[in-house]
């Protein structure tokens, strides 16, 4: 006979076996356990872990000279910095790694191991006797003949005055106001007291060929530039922007108790920039010859204008306020006169980003100019005619050149970067060379991967470095006449790290919104995956319109400055997630279209094409769990990102952490909000604020700010954080003191900084305990 426990027992079973029949298989299968203080352990020294399990695996070659490169490749335990020459066997020790760590020690306040030096490529002086090298946020040189001797180092002489971010000359900041001579070494030019003067070296007799600069209208004496004749120089007068500062305070300094005030020159969307206009003085007559606006009234900024070779023209690039329209501007160097050579206009944006707004012009003389177009719906390489202004198309096709490489005027060729040509990945980076004619366009890069390449001063030879997500690096040296492989200099070997766990991540692309357009991504599993088990879902996200940000090369370890590096997500994802990075529509390097999404429209961030791809993973993969709404996390334009899939998405997207986000665009900086959200400011900005959408926010958020942050005004973290609170909203804020834009990825408290963002995942994703870290001493 039952009892009444046992009867209540019984009918548990019973209805719990009616409701798992009810269910779909699908989601009968186990979710992980909730990960315990030992799987935070594993998860948190992972990178420490696995970084050292490789060799082989090199970076980037440095050419010396003809003969020799340099480069940095694994070894047992770290790494080693070698040397090669042309025909030699086996690379050298570029320098002695041991003594050199010891060398270091006193002078950074710490041990260092010699198989890890503090940093990842140097620059060595030409008689090969000392290296610079950038660590611990400033550089140090090292003498190595001899006894190793180092000592932090500055750049000697005056320093430039600093332009905040590329439009603001900051004016608090003194000019440097060294002469500039003349290339015949007889004459030399400068600015004083708001006046241009100009001195003979012969007797040291100056005079003075203007005096009206002023502090609302003054001479740049950093820009003054020579004519190669010695006949003329040119200096660029200013007309100031805004002098926005940005105040912040630290409120925990280490080595006081009071807080301090910290400001920032930051120029912000709207803000006025600095205006440059070229003014040219002649030397003989003394006479000053003011160039015309017309063709460049609006800039948002020129680039330093350069005399020709024969000294009879000057050029620049004008970018107009807006980013929509640029000129390639050419300037008659005895007249003033103003012609545009070229002109790029768009009705979204003409892509000045990165290498983008590079032009070469062939011999110096302005009859022919390489250019960059996408006028053709994908970016492409241009011969201009400086004459006549006509283009010649160097390079066409569904594929994109990325970046001019070298061009070669001695044997008529360009070397450059592109993606898209090659079956497979998009997004590979290959490097091309083609005829100035835009004939023999040959593939040099054969390797199926991601390359990067460097080549020979002389043009005879090049490295090319490359790999895949799941292909250690290979490096080769080939002859940079037809491509022939010459040797392999290094084969890397990721036994031991595959033997430790490492599973490289996946590939997939799958449709976006269009249901035509491929979008690409990554997906990293738990060390220990378990395909009868479902995983909730994070998704690492970056959708900067800059770039393209999904990884493509082998090597996990990237710098830390990035929470969405692959052993960050290898490390999450071992909590019991599945974690992905995509490219949707929005992100750089597919055609123009694709890029223009971005256009005024931020808060897209390819969001429709990034729910795509995640709905078609998960109809092929039964452990892709979808169904309790995906996590997001990302910063910088990254948490913007995050904080908008809560606001416009919440349906899909339901729980979110987001580090130091450019939440509204006007509060950001001007330069890189301006190049894809427009100028003037309008409505399109508040549409894609997180602070004026803060009302539509669902699910949980937690906001992470570093108080010092100098990249992204913090204040754009408080403004969210006060408009939830004025929509009651409930949220999670972590700001931590002392810390910039790096807070918990490249700055400590790193392991603090990535454990709430672990416990906050798994409470409100994985909806499992977290440890009570409060209970330890």
């Amino acid at each position: 006979m039952l009892h009444f426990a046992d009867l209540r027992r019984h009918a548990f079973a019973c209805l719990l076996a009616l409701s798992c029949a009810a269910m779909p298989p699908s989601a009968q299968a186990s979710a992980p356990d909730a990960p315990d203080e030992a799987a935070y352990r594993r998860s948190l020294q992972l990178r420490e872990q696995w970084m050292y399990l490789t060799t082989g695996l090199a970076g980037p070659a440095t050419w010396i000279d003809g003969e020799r490169y340099r480069y940095r490749r694994t070894a047992p335990g770290g790494f080693e910095f070698v040397v090669r020459r042309l025909g030699q066997a086996q690379a050298q020790a570029a320098f002695d790694q041991a003594r050199l760590a010891t060398a270091l020690a006193p002078l950074l306040g710490r041990a260092v191991d010699g198989r890890r030096l503090p940093f990842a490529d140097y620059e060595m002086d030409k008689e090969g006797q000392a290296l610079r090298a950038w660590m611990d946020d400033g550089w140090v040189r090292c003498e190595l003949g001899g006894e190793y001797r180092c000592a932090r180092w500055s750049e000697p002489g005056p320093s430039p005055r600093p332009r905040a971010w590329g439009v603001v000359r900051d004016l608090s900041v003194a000019a440097d106001a060294t002469p500039r001579r003349s290339p015949d070494g007889r004459m030399e030019a400068f600015v004083r007291d708001g006046s241009v003067l100009l001195r003979t070296l012969a007797d040291g007799s100056s005079k003075v060929l203007a005096r009206d600069g002023a502090d609302n209208d003054f001479y740049d004496p950093e820009s003054i530039t020579w004519s190669p004749d010695s006949s003329r120089f040119m200096v660029l007068r200013v007309r100031p922007g805004d002098a926005r500062r940005v105040t912040r305070v630290e409120t925990a300094p280490r080595h006081q108790v009071q807080p301090r005030v910290r400001t920032q020159l930051y120029p912000k969307p709207g803000d006025a920039v600095d205006s440059d206009r070229p003014v040219i003085f002649e030397v003989a007559s003394g006479r000053r010859i003011d160039v015309p606006t017309t063709l460049f009234p609006n800039p948002y900024e020129i680039s330093a204008p350069q005399f020709r070779a024969d000294g009879r023209t000057l050029a620049f690039r004008y970018t107009e306020r807006g980013f929509q329209r640029v000129r390639l501007i050419e300037v008659d160097a005895h007249t003033g006169a103003a012609r545009s050579v070229v002109e790029e206009r768009s009705d979204t944006f003409v892509n000045s980003w990165w290498h983008r707004a590079e032009f070469h012009d062939v011999g110096g003389r302005g009859e022919r100019i390489v250019w960059m177009s996408e006028r053709d719906g994908w970016n492409h390489l241009y011969m201009i005619d400086g004459r006549s202004g006509r283009l010649r198309q160097l390079t066409r096709g569904p594929w994109v050149v990325r970046q001019i490489v070298k061009v070669d005027e001695q044997r008529g060729q360009i070397w450059f970067a592109g993606n898209g040509r090659e079956p497979g990945d998009p997004y590979l980076q290959h490097f091309y060379r083609v005829d100035f004619d835009g004939g023999n366009l040959r593939h040099m890069t054969p390797g199926d991967g991601w390359h990067e390449l460097s080549l020979s001063p002389d043009m005879n030879h090049y490295v090319d470095t490359y790999s895949r997500l799941d292909r250690p690096n290979v490096t080769e040296l080939r002859d940079a006449r037809d491509g022939r492989l010459l040797d392999t200099l290094e084969r890397g070997d990721a036994g031991a790290l595959f033997a430790a766990g490492y599973r490289p991540p996946e590939t997939f692309s799958a449709p976006g919104r269009d249901g035509r357009t491929p979008i690409w991504g990554l997906v990293v599993r738990p060390t220990h995956y378990d395909p009868s088990r479902r995983y909730p879902v994070i998704e690492s996200i970056y959708a900067g319109p800059h770039d393209s940000h999904v990884q493509k090369k082998f090597w996990p370890f990237d710098s830390q400055s990035s929470n969405e590096r692959l052993i960050g997500a290898q490390a999450l994802a071992d909590l019991g997630f599945i974690v992905v990075q995509i490219d949707g529509m929005g992100t750089m390097n597919r055609s123009k279209a694709f890029h223009d999404v971005a256009w005024k429209n931020l808060g897209d961030a390819g969001f429709a094409d990034r729910i795509a791809w995640h709905r078609a993973l998960a109809a092929r993969d039964p452990s892709y769990d979808i169904s309790g709404g995906v996590g997001i996390y990302g910063a910088s334009a990254g948490g913007q990102n995050a904080l908008n899939a809560l606001e416009f998405h919440p349906d899909f997207y339901t729980v979110a952490v987001a580090y130091n986000g450019c939440y509204d665009n006007r509060m950001d900086k001007l330069s890189w909000n301006e190049q894809w959200m427009g100028w003037p400011v309008d409505d399109s900005y508040a549409r894609a604020s997180g602070v004026d959408n803060a009302h539509r926010l669902r699910g949980q958020l937690l906001l992470i700010v570093g108080e010092q942050d100098e990249n992204v005004d913090p204040a754009s973290t408080y403004q969210v954080a006060d408009a939830l609170i004025r929509a009651g909203k409930d949220f999670d804020l972590l700001t931590v003191p002392g810390t910039g834009h790096g807070v918990g990825r490249s700055q400590e408290p790193v392991d603090y900084i990535q454990r709430r963002k672990f416990d906050f995942f798994v409470r409100h994703l994985l909806k499992r305990p977290t440890p009570d870290w409060n209970a330890r001493d």
